[in-house]
């Protein structure tokens, strides 16, 4: 997508056009994650941010494991200990 020319009002408001809006899925009363990275302004929304940690850990995690199962599983053994 190229980089187009945007005209911050005088609140400080600036306009998402509607073409990034709709690449990202953003709807009326989203909300969405800003950060400042070196000199630039990155913005995502929660749930790409999630869908991103979620290919991430497929990388390291089997099909199929459950991880938050393995956890309770732990915990519960842990507790049976104390």
């Amino acid at each position: 997508m190229a980089d187009i020319r945007l005209r911050v009002n005088e609140n400080g408001r600036l306009v998402l056009p509607a073409s990034f809006r709709k690449a990202l899925d953003i709807c009326p009363g989203d909300q969405v994650l800003a950060r400042l990275e070196d000199d630039e302004v990155r913005i995502t929304t929660l749930k790409h941010r999630i869908e991103r940690a979620q290919r991430h850990v497929r990388k390291f995690v089997r099909p199929g494991r459950r991880l938050a199962d393995e956890l309770i599983a732990e915990r519960r053994e842990a507790a049976k200990h104390e």
